[in-house]
């Protein structure tokens, strides 16, 4: 999937990434072979996709331009992404609009939980656009997702990936006092990196909620995860997990970032399959009790599977 910079969204022609247009141009550099995916065959995904519509939702699997939608779709997995699709703000390697959000809309949490009933998935990841301009950043309407996906699909797990939240005091107690079975928030680069990449956030506060996540639910799984290719070492790889595992987070995915156009953050290298292997071994190694790591891992990638290989670690872990 490409989407383009200077495309516009009709009716309102509205520029996809309006801060991004006066920057120069970065340039693209050729993906390896093993980046490549497979494009989804005719009406693969057509199920999934006339699911989502007709409920009107949004996924992060389209505004994020996911290199795995194909195969997700093909699935009828798909990650919503609530609150609209306009962000407030203006990380330099994502492709999901920026701009001044809408309203928030009542009728989501109960249309969110319809469409995951219909399509009658075991595992579902919710997560959303940052939202800085509501006072409590969303969390309530998380909370109410949550309560309304297990009203409508009980046998549904539900995974958040949430916003940092960032001076909204009493937020993550909201989303965690409805019960989410895994509480994600991706801190997605090295700190050093955090004045270019992911401005407006802040490496410590991201690391400070997934501690106060288990802190007040022990019985919830920590997710997080980073970007790799972005200007980081692999030394900065290593600290960013020594920092997870101080905040007792569970899971940690790594995946390569890929440049969603000229206008965003260059990739600064591919990392073999090889080097994603020996990431793995390292993150296993400082205790994390799952640690998904290849080229095109992302947060919700296999997010399935992973619950069920991340409760069967954590059964292990007490046994032993």
């Amino acid at each position: 999937m490409v989407t383009l910079l200077n495309s516009v969204d009709a009716p309102t022609r509205r520029p996809r990434h309006p801060e991004k247009a006066h920057l120069p141009d970065t340039p693209l550099v050729r993906k390896p072979d093993w980046i490549r995916v497979k494009a989804p065959g005719a009406h693969a995904f057509d199920g999934t996709r006339e699911t989502i519509r007709r409920h009107g939702l949004h996924t992060v699997c389209e505004e994020a331009a996911c290199p795995n939608i194909g195969e997700c779709w093909s699935k009828r997995h798909a990650t919503v992404m609530i609150m609209g699709d306009i962000c407030t703000r203006a990380c330099a390697f994502c492709n999901v609009a920026t701009g001044k959000p809408a309203r928030l809309d009542p009728d989501e949490p109960k249309r969110t939980a319809d469409a995951i009933a219909e399509l009658g998935l075991n595992h579902v990841v919710v997560t959303s656009v940052d939202r800085d301009d509501l006072a409590d950043g969303g969390a309530t309407h998380f909370a109410q997702t949550i309560t309304a996906i297990r009203a409508a699909a009980p046998q549904t797990t539900i995974e958040v990936l949430t916003p940092d939240f960032k001076r909204k005091q009493g937020a993550l107690e909201i989303v965690l006092d409805a019960h989410p079975d895994v509480f994600n928030h991706n801190v997605e680069t090295a700190p050093s990196l955090y004045r270019r990449i992911r401005p407006g956030a802040d490496f410590a506060h991201s690391v400070s909620i997934l501690k106060e996540a288990k802190r007040l639910d022990p019985a919830v799984f920590t997710k997080s995860g980073i970007m790799v290719g972005l200007g980081e070492t692999d030394d900065e790889v290593a600290n960013v997990m020594d920092a997870l595992r101080a905040a007792d987070v569970d899971f940690m995915t790594i995946g390569q970032y890929l440049q969603p156009t000229r206008k965003h953050a260059a990739v600064d290298r591919f990392v073999t399959p090889e080097g994603f292997a020996a990431y793995k071994r390292t993150g296993e190694e400082k205790g994390f009790l799952l640690v998904a790591s290849s080229p095109l891992t992302r947060s919700s990638y296999h997010a399935a599977e992973d619950f069920e290989r991340l409760k069967a670690a954590r059964l292990a872990s007490l046994r032993s």
